[in-house]
């Protein structure tokens, strides 16, 4: 059988559709009941439904399609809590509009946004071209940089507060540390890594934000990392490609401990990877629609195909956690879905199936 038999499409016939609201309405009381609304090709015996969406957020008096603002990173607590960093255009039909942008946090039980209710779910103040990069325990490390992209800045948001953790423009002779962080991991130490892909460097930071070293040499602008068994360093490089939803050529990079970089795979701009059961890394390609797993060998795994203009932006796993597993989504793939090709409003699909099974029969 094919590991893409199930194709999810909208609308549900009534009895699906009742099967999919009561599922919804158990796991998510904040979130009206609808399936995804993404065209998913899942695997046999996986299920899709909506987590996070919103209403009156597109600006096309044409599509008046479902969703929130746009959301290009995804990160999730120990504790369920779903977070995503907003973002938007530079400029508008109304000229150029200011850069900073708020973090949601979003219940275990996901949500329903509207532009009246959109301020309880902000957490932190607004930030410049915001990221969330990483988790550090219930800490949320989150990437910024200004308008001109010359001067970056890395904070961590703890209880609602923002706290300067490294960046920033040099003092007292010293260098720049910081242009354009983007993504960012925490090693089995606490410490920070991070990927600046203006300045084609990492960068390794102690749990104060203190510079430890850079743990590779220059690379063509690497925006993602992804840390896992081992003390493996996956590093997404973007090549010769201006923005993630470009063909390429792009580069994923595997460091391992006391070896230089070595390319694993190449093609691909990737537009978001993360570690997955087993240690095996998941990557969103949002030019080719779809979600595959990679092996250190530079073995693709297929999982997950999107098709109608449908295409994934984030994803991120849920820890698997007493909190997790009572609030029932614990070890699910969360995505951030573009729907047919409107990305200025996204929605977060959770994806639930045995996702380690479904990588070692393959």
């Amino acid at each position: 059988m094919s590991v893409h038999a199930t194709l999810w499409r909208r609308p549900l016939a009534p009895a699906g559709l009742l099967m999919a609201a009561l599922l919804v309405a158990a796991l998510s009381p904040g979130l009206a009941p609808r399936p995804a609304g993404a065209e998913i090709k899942l695997p046999p015996g996986f299920t899709a439904t909506v987590h996070i969406t919103g209403d009156g957020f597109d600006t096309s008096s044409e599509r008046r399609g479902q969703g929130i603002p746009s959301a290009a990173t995804i990160a999730i607590d120990p504790s369920g809590f779903t977070y995503l960093a907003r973002t938007g255009r530079r400029y508008t039909q109304g000229g150029e509009v200011d850069d900073l942008w708020p973090i949601y946090r979003f219940p275990p039980g996901g949500a329903r946004l509207s532009a009246a209710g959109e301020s309880r779910y902000f957490y932190g103040p607004p930030l410049p071209s915001p990221q969330v990069a990483a988790l550090r325990g219930r800490e949320v490390l989150v990437t910024t940089y200004d308008r001109d992209r010359k001067v970056g800045v890395l904070y961590r948001i703890a209880d609602g507060r923002a706290e300067y953790v490294a960046g920033g423009r040099p003092t007292g002779g010293q260098g720049q540390l910081l242009v354009q962080p983007e993504g960012a991991v925490v090693d089995a130490s606490g410490g920070i890594i991070v990927a600046d892909r203006a300045a084609g460097t990492l960068v390794r930071l102690d749990r104060s934000g203190r510079v430890v070293d850079s743990p590779a040499g220059r690379l063509q602008r690497p925006r993602l990392l992804a840390y896992g068994e081992g003390e493996r360093l996956w590093i997404a490089v973007d090549g010769d490609a201006e923005a993630p939803w470009q063909r390429g050529p792009g580069e994923i990079l595997l460091l391992e401990p006391g070896q230089p970089p070595r390319s694993v795979l190449k093609g691909p701009v990737v537009s978001a990877m993360a570690i997955g059961p087993a240690g095996h890394l998941f990557i969103a390609d949002r030019a080719a629609a779809e979600i595959f797993a990679l092996r250190a060998d530079g073995t693709r795994v297929p999982v997950i195909k999107f098709t109608d203009q449908d295409a994934p932006r984030s994803l991120a796993f849920v820890p698997v956690t007493p909190e997790t597993r009572k609030a029932g989504i614990a070890g699910d793939l969360f995505v951030v879905t573009i729907a047919k090709g409107t990305w200025p409003i996204n929605e977060v699909v959770r994806i639930s199936g045995n996702f380690e099974e479904l990588l070692r029969a393959r």
